[in-house]
């Protein structure tokens, strides 16, 4: 079925290629930001291609999250060695704050945290203190250092990241280049998103298939990460072959599959990160266990009551966190959202849309324990700003008497 689709009258390589092409001939400063996968590992070859032809060198940013498969880390490894001559790595081993979704305890985690016992040593190339990036601050969590890489791989120059998402990879990705979505784009490339008048990123493998990408890698014969052949070993479908840090809502999921194909790199994660043995172990459930799918309460409850009961059994610092966000959200739909009455228990279209409030909504997203509420429509707060928050939020609740 193609609706919605509009051809375009040339393959997706020539496509990719052409768009490549015109980012070189566009920014005097580009890089790639890599995570060793399939699609960013398409998006290095054909960059380093490009950049061969001109004999130029672009910056190649790799996030090294400690808790990587070892095949993974082996395949960086082996994609730099194979296109030093035209990049310039970034192999990131610093501390970085990221959601870990398996674990009240420990609802965030830093990985290669100061004081830790790591999975693994860092490798001997890599880049191993925060300190080397002047905008680095402690605490920082992974979509601030991304931006903030950005702007100073940019320096005084305009600069272009390469970013291998691909539209049918999910609706998420799919919105960030659909027609009709109100974004900045630079000079009309709908796949494209202008940041600032010197930094935007490009995405030019964004209406490739996955066929496509193992038809480019089997065809040019393209080395490709192993981890690959252990998922189809392992009878994991291609829809859920990713790669990336373990512990989101979305990528905890997978948790299981560690202990089948890297037993010895699961056993240390165990014993790294809170939580991961349970969520390797309850992550795929429906129900109440986190959240999935469709959830449940008890008969003698409402979901008005369930939530408050759910916030009561947490550690109090974590609750008291999840309370914040649950009554900026009340007071915005009592003042801002027509429901001077309140939210509803629930809604027969309560579907996960952002325009249906109620509470089942609020139980989801703790039982999903998705600490920075993105299903409410929060962000993350930044870490040097948390402290103040939270001060400035114990003084509005007393005042909005909500939760």
């Amino acid at each position: 079925m193609n609706a919605g689709r509009t051809y375009l009258g040339y393959d997706v390589l020539t496509g990719a290629v052409s768009r490549i092409a015109w980012i070189f001939d566009e920014f005097s400063r580009v890089y790639l930001s890599f995570s060793g996968g399939k699609d960013s590992t398409v998006m290095l070859h054909l960059c380093a291609e490009e950049a061969r032809k001109r004999k130029r060198k672009f910056g190649v940013l790799f996030i090294d999250w400690e808790c990587q498969y070892k095949l993974t880390i082996d395949h960086v490894s082996e994609m730099f060695a194979r296109y030093s001559d035209v990049i310039e790595p970034y192999w990131c081993c610093i501390p970085l704050r990221t959601v870990n979704a398996v674990s009240v305890f420990e609802p965030e985690w830093t990985c290669w945290e100061e004081g830790k016992e790591w999975i693994r040593e860092k490798p001997e190339h890599a880049i191993k203190s925060g300190g080397f990036f002047p905008f680095y601050k402690p605490g920082m969590t992974f979509e601030e250092f991304i931006f903030e890489f950005g702007f100073w791989y940019a320096g005084e120059r305009k600069a272009a990241c390469f970013v291998g998402i691909r539209a049918a990879e999910s609706l998420n990705r799919w919105a960030t280049v659909a027609p009709g979505r109100l974004k900045r784009t630079y000079k009309r490339r709908r796949w494209t998103t202008l940041f600032d008048k010197k930094l935007c990123n490009a995405y030019p493998i964004y209406d490739w298939r996955t066929e496509d990408i193992w038809t480019y890698c089997g065809r040019f014969r393209k080395s490709y990460n192993k981890l690959y052949d252990r998922f189809y070993e392992a009878g994991i479908p291609l829809s859920r072959m990713r790669i990336c840090e373990p512990f989101g809502n979305e990528q905890r999921q997978s948790l299981d599959y560690f202990q089948v194909i890297e037993p010895e790199t699961w056993g240390r994660m165990v014993a790294r990160v809170n939580g991961a043995n349970f969520g390797s172990l309850y992550a795929r459930e429906s129900g109440v266990i986190l959240g999935n799918y469709r959830i449940s309460k008890p008969d003698n409850h409402t979901w008005s009551s369930f939530a408050h009961m759910l916030l009561e059994s947490m550690p109090q610092r974590t609750a008291e966190h999840y309370r914040n966000k649950i009554a900026v959200y009340l007071h915005w739909w009592v003042t801002k959202g027509g429901r001077k009455e309140g939210i509803p228990d629930e809604q027969p279209n309560d579907t996960g849309t952002r325009d249906v409030p109620s509470w089942r909504r609020i139980c989801k997203c703790i039982l999903k324990n998705d600490y920075w509420c993105r299903s409410l429509c929060f962000a993350p707060t930044k870490n040097d700003a948390y402290r103040k928050y939270c001060q400035l939020m114990e003084r509005r609740r007393r005042t909005w008497q909500l939760i």
